[in-house]
């Protein structure tokens, strides 16, 4: 089965495709994963993304699409393929179509995971890491147990934010969400591919929403999108 995670930044995706790799064996595309392991790998198209970033340019759809073609062909041991952060345009959209007619597979699902604007906000600007181990918390709704030491590693010390979770920041990457991703929203709901849950409901419950459109799908059922 091979899906795609759709929503802002912060919605929750790369915590759902986790969830999906350890529970059902998928494969997670990330595009920024992948770029990262071809400009290392040494081969041809690991050279051409090198070039294009070292120059500091953006990365092309072709190329993309390329590096997702060795990863669909390469990889047949997964139970499918979760796309994340491809597509983001109606142009890559079509691309990823084309492609996986072209290797003899399908998209099977969409997911959107719906957000509230000034929710996700909170959500993003309270986030913040272990700087030894990388645990994450947050100021609401998951402080470290004792103040200024880790639950996971114990280290006492450091935590970090990412310099772009704040509101100004967060207001940017949204605008260029609305402006470019959304409309995939539209595109997919006239394939009748698309299925939206809630968000910015608790981990389990996100978990638990994707578990059921993915059950309904694979048992040929219709979901209510």
């Amino acid at each position: 089965m091979n899906i795609i995670l759709l929503g802002p930044p912060g919605a929750g995706k790369g915590t759902q495709a986790k969830i999906l790799v350890d529970g059902r064996g998928m494969v997670q595309l990330s595009t920024g994963d992948m770029l990262r392991a071809a400009r290392s790998s040494g081969t041809e198209m690991g050279k051409r993304v090198a070039a294009v970033m070292d120059r500091g340019e953006l990365v092309t759809d072709e190329i993309v699409i390329g590096l997702i073609e060795e990863q669909l062909t390469g990889n047949t041991g997964g139970s499918g393929f979760i796309f994340d952060g491809f597509p983001r345009t109606l142009a890559q959209a079509d691309a990823l179509d084309k492609l996986l007619s072209k290797v003899g597979q399908k998209l099977d699902a969409v997911i959107e995971m719906r957000v509230d604007d000034s929710a996700l906000v909170r959500r993003i600007t309270g986030r913040f890491t272990c700087s030894n181990c990388g645990e994450g918390y947050h100021e609401d709704v998951k402080k470290p147990a004792k103040e200024g030491v880790c639950d996971a590693c114990g280290q006492s010390g450091t935590f970090n934010k990412r310099a772009d979770d704040n509101e100004e920041a967060l207001k940017t990457r949204l605008l260029a969400y609305y402006k470019d991703t959304s409309p995939l929203i539209g595109y997919y709901y006239a394939k009748g591919k698309l299925n939206t849950i809630d968000g910015l409901a608790s981990i389990n419950e996100v978990t638990a929403s994707i578990k059921g459109v993915l059950d309904a799908v694979s048992e040929g059922i219709a979901v209510e999108a």
